[in-house]
């Protein structure tokens, strides 16, 4: 489908599809994926933002790529793990993302918009409780550990004997590399992106990210099976998976300051903070801006709007003290 593009003044192609292997809802029809111009595999894999980060390959502005992502231990846990492998994770090849990505014409000042066409998840994941880490760390201070296989065409993950949770896989680090040759940590949100941990962008979303550096260096990782908004306990059902997203370039549009993202149902901005206040009071600002900037509206009618009709969603809060906060408005109130 054709869409007018809210940060250029040019329509992009947004073919969405289904999870391959999951059952379509009600009135949904599969859609096809495009095909990938470009592979990337998992055999050289980074788990830090820095512009010094050389890219693993160079596409043009429209392409389309098959990405392969490995689970967020990099390999420090298996599927036949015991609970003692937690408390001696380490922390730092935590977060292996595939890339960067140099997408060429991209400049500071640009945006990036990145497609998610298509996720196929492996065949296991992992769900932990890592001592120290996760929004309740003080009250939950033992490690835990929980591993699930996953068959081919699975559309759900058996919890416990009474609990089977659905499949909704996405990326939970995604992001382009921050003008600094410093090499930081992938753990915190950012304004160039990172550890969103936001479930809403997946198959079927563009998400948009402000380019810092020639080239953008996008990168992607830490996917996610499935996960509630927060990841309070510190992580997702962590899996291995395979994307077909495809990038592109906008120039001469509106600005945006940190992630932004949508879908055919709404549009939606977000901000990072160190409390869930300074974030939430960030992403309202954000959504005002793209009111007045793509709807019309003045300053006052968009803020009131934005109580009437948008939802301010937690997307994560387990990077403690950083905290990250979307807000939500749906496109069917714009006649």
């Amino acid at each position: 489908m054709y869409r007018r593009h809210p940060l250029s003044a040019f329509p992009v192609i947004l073919s969405v599809v289904l999870l391959d292997g999951c059952a379509p809802r009600d009135g949904d029809a599969p859609r096809d994926v495009p095909q990938p111009d470009h592979v990337l595999t998992t055999e050289t894999t980074h788990n830090r933002f820095s512009s010094a980060i050389p890219p693993t390959l160079r596409v043009a502005s429209g392409a389309v790529v098959e990405v392969h992502t490995k689970e967020a231990s990099d390999g420090q846990l298996t599927v036949n793990s015991q609970v003692d492998a937690v408390s001696t994770l380490d922390f730092d090849p935590i977060h292996p993302l595939t890339g960067p990505i140099y997408v060429e014409t991209a400049e500071p000042g640009d945006v990036l918009a990145v497609t998610i066409h298509d996720i196929q998840i492996g065949d296991w994941g992992w769900i932990a409780i890592a001592p120290g880490f996760g929004f309740l760390a003080d009250v939950f201070p033992n490690p835990y550990l929980k591993t699930i296989s996953l068959p081919p065409g699975a559309t759900e993950a058996r919890f416990t004997d009474g609990v089977t949770l659905p499949l909704s896989p996405f990326a939970g680090v995604m992001g382009v590399a921050p003008a600094t040759d410093s090499m930081l940590s992938t753990i915190p949100p950012r304004a160039n992106g990172g550890n969103l941990d936001n479930k809403h962008i997946k198959v079927g979303t563009t998400a948009y990210f402000p380019v810092f550096v020639e080239g953008a260096l996008f990168s992607i990782g830490d996917t996610h099976a499935v996960q509630g908004d927060g990841e309070i306990s510190g992580t997702a059902l962590e899996a291995p998976m395979r994307l077909i997203i495809e990038l592109h370039v906008l120039k001469g549009g509106r600005p945006i300051e940190e992630p932004q993202y949508e879908t055919d149902e709404y549009y939606a901005v977000t901000a990072f903070g160190t409390t869930i206040d300074e974030a939430a009071r960030k992403a309202s600002l954000y959504m005002i801006d793209y009111l007045v900037a793509e709807h019309g509206l003045d300053r006052t009618d968009a803020y009131v709007l934005s109580s009437l009709a948008g939802d301010l969603k937690i997307a994560e809060t387990v990077d403690v003290p950083h905290m990250l906060v979307a807000m939500h408005m749906p496109k069917d109130i714009f006649r």
